[in-house]
């Protein structure tokens, strides 16, 4: 009751203050109740941007004009309502004002980050930048103190721990997300907020659920529900993150019953934008039960809506999905046009592990449906991004290792240089004492003569130290550290040599490419954990059916390939049916029980072109050429129905022109006869 009164008494000063009555600057005014107010807005704008603008200038108080003590905090609500309504310039030039203000700077960087997030394009930089300047009246670790007693902003903390969580939990740093969560969580409760502490429950139930603590995530969805009650928006978020928990349990109705629910109560809350981004999430959960049509027709719903918000992370996202469903249904026209959207929105480098996802996921629906040209460019995407992303980590990794060992070896010298002048300083003591002891100086010369060996020696040592640190980085570069398997930086260093070394034309010898079938299931329904104990065993067992002279490269995810030198066809048939069985013949052990595992293999021996006895010449490929067709045929492997190895016997093809046509249209090319091909089935 007495926040209602305090509320109902700063409406009533407001609206006297808009009308002309307010007579010295904050006169009449509760700074935490009108923050409410303005917080309630811009949440409001979310779904209705154009009235929010228009009561935001109602209400908008002599003491927040030009210079006031209140200005700062109406600004940053006109500038949140500004980017609802997809005002983005106008909301930049508030930034601007903002800044000019000494305590408006970090609400300057909020709403810029804020902005690009908005834009689709990175934020976290400038999200990190507005929390540094907040963390001066919110310390981490005493919230309660700094929102009551030190006039924390904790609306625009929480906002920056929320733009800082998305990057890292994309990014599959689950524990630093985790970490923000929880601390913006106890910013909400120290400002009494239930409407962000029921959406901090539900982010960190998500985060709890990515790191396969089940029963922890439905406990904090539980709070969560109960934190929204009476708040129609808030509740409808919350059954939205159920959503995504039950989905990545495996639980696909319930995933769907709740995002349906969501919806449900976005309607009832009059809420358009955050129905269209419900109906949008309702796509996926239609896809994955087989509701096609269903799916299209919630899309097809949404996006006219999402389009009018201009809320292009949303649309992005619709537009994917829609090109999924288009393509089970065969309709491959409409799911080109829908990927062409996609691509006009660009990429955020924050999110190349998502993307990666999305062109595998892509990759395997194309070849599922036959269509293997765009499956292969689509796997060929996914490659790239992945390769960007373990480039970005692994740069970063020998970032690191390369400062800790120039610090080594900057103390080094510096202990050298300490010794040398120490030296000098000796040398200059034993000329003082040459003119009066001679026979000194010459012991003294012999001791220093002695100190100069000793310290060329270290630095010897030293150098050679640093030499053998700078040889293990570079072979640390060259392995996966999950499995210890060859990288492909690795696979692309022996064949740059073996080109130089044996000075021929074209790549010689067996490549066989093997991808664990439906890995991304082990993932979803039984954790990252279970996923890398499957890697590391399948690697193991690879290694084990391969001889010890073949190259075994971990060549993404959980892709591999086997470079064979001088294998002949019989035997890389021989060598795949080893694979088959050994992935397959026995169940893997992970942290959640033992799994079957089962694999699809492409292979095929180089140089290419005739049979056996045939007077077709055989056509010699660039190793990159060589892998296309080693992942042509894997994907024949998956689209005859997985767990199996398919591999090239024959191709009858006259020039190298000839053999990149046949590639292009590889079915009709199997077909007709001129790419003859050997099936081998993985165990029961």
């Amino acid at each position: 009751m007495k926040r209602l009164a305090t509320a109902l008494l700063l409406a009533l000063a407001l609206a006297g203050a808009s009308a002309g009555a307010g007579a010295g600057a904050g006169a009449g005014a509760d700074p935490a109740a009108e923050d409410g107010l303005l917080a309630n807005i811009a949440r409001r704008a979310f779904d209705a941007p154009e009235a929010m603008l228009a009561e935001l200038a109602q209400r908008w108080p002599a003491y927040a004009g030009p210079g006031q003590p209140r200005e700062a905090a109406w600004l940053m609500a006109r500038g949140r309502v500004l980017l609802h309504a997809g005002q983005i310039e106008a909301a930049d030039a508030i930034a601007v004002q903002l800044k000019a203000r000494e305590d408006g700077v970090e609400r300057s960087w909020l709403l810029r980050a804020l902005t690009q997030e908005r834009a689709g394009k990175p934020a976290g930089a400038l999200a990190a930048r507005a929390l540094a300047g907040l963390d001066g009246r919110c310390p981490a670790g005493d919230e309660r103190r700094a929102v009551r007693e030190q006039g924390c902003d904790f609306r625009s903390a929480w906002d920056a721990l929320r733009i800082l969580q998305r990057e890292q939990f994309a990014q599959g740093a689950f524990v630093l997300a985790e970490a923000g969560v929880r601390r913006a969580l106890a910013l909400a409760r120290a400002g009494e907020d239930r409407h962000l502490v029921a959406l901090s429950q539900g982010m960190l139930a998500v985060t709890l659920q990515a790191q396969d603590r089940m029963d922890a995530a439905r406990a904090e969805l539980r709070a969560a529900e109960a934190e929204a009650q009476g708040d129609l928006v808030a509740a409808a978020r919350v059954r939205n993150y159920e959503a995504v928990v039950e989905r990545r349990a495996r639980d696909m109705p319930a995933s769907r019953a709740a995002v349906e629910a969501a919806l449900q109560l976005a309607e009832q809350a009059d809420a358009p934008h955050l129905a269209a981004q419900l109906r949008s999430n309702l796509v996926d959960s239609y896809m994955h039960l087989g509701l096609l049509k269903e799916a299209l027709a919630a899309g097809q719903r949404a996006m006219p809506v999402l389009q009018r918000f201009g809320d292009r992370y949303y649309e992005r996202n619709l537009h994917h999905n829609l090109a999924v469903a288009y393509i089970k249904l065969r309709q491959f026209e409409q799911a080109r046009q829908e990927l062409a959207k996609v691509d006009e929105f660009g990429m955020d480098p924050a999110d190349l592990v998502p993307r990666a996802r999305e062109l595998r996921e892509l990759a395997d629906t194309w070849a599922e449906a036959g269509q293997y040209k765009e499956a292969l460019a689509a796997l060929h995407g996914e490659r790239e991004l992945t390769a960007r992303a373990n480039e970005r980590n692994r740069a970063a990794a020998l970032e690191e290792l390369g400062r800790k060992y120039d610090s080594a070896a900057k103390r080094r010298d510096l202990d050298l240089l300490a010794r040398d002048g120490q030296l000098k300083d000796q040398q200059l003591a034993n000329r003082l004492l040459a003119q009066k002891v001679g026979l000194a100086v010459g012991a003294l010369l012999l001791l220093s003569i002695a100190l100069i060996g000793v310290t060329l020696l270290r630095m010897r040592r030293a150098q050679a130290r640093l030499t053998a640190n700078q040889s293990l980085l570079r072979a640390q570069s060259e392995r996966d550290p999950l499995t210890d398997l060859s990288n492909r930086r690795h696979f692309l260093a022996v064949m740059d040599q073996r080109a130089r070394e044996e000075k021929t034309e074209g790549f010689q010898g067996a490549l066989m490419m093997i991808d664990i079938d439906h890995f991304k299931n082990v993932n979803d329904w039984h954790g990252h954990a279970a996923g890398d104990a499957v890697i590391v065993e399948v690697s193991r067992r690879i290694r084990a059916a391969v001889r010890d002279t073949d190259l075994v490269v971990r060549w993404g995810g959980e892709e591999f390939l086997v470079f064979a030198p001088a294998l002949p066809g019989g035997d890389l048939a021989l060598m795949a049916e080893r694979i088959l069985r050994g992935i397959g013949g026995q169940p893997v052990e992970t942290p959640t029980g033992p799994l079957r595992i089962t694999a699809s293999i492409g292979f095929a021996s180089f140089p290419i072109g005739g049979s056996d006895g045939s007077a077709a010449p055989a056509l010699r490929l660039h190793w990159e050429q060589a892998v296309n067709w080693a992942d042509m045929v894997l994907y024949k492997a998956k689209a005859e129905g997985r767990n199996r190895g398919v591999g090239i016997t024959a191709v009858e093809a006259p020039d190298a022109n000839m053999l990149a046509a046949l590639l292009q249209d590889f079915d009709a090319a199997c077909i007709n006869g001129q790419v003859q091909l050997r099936q081998l089935p993985g165990p029961s």
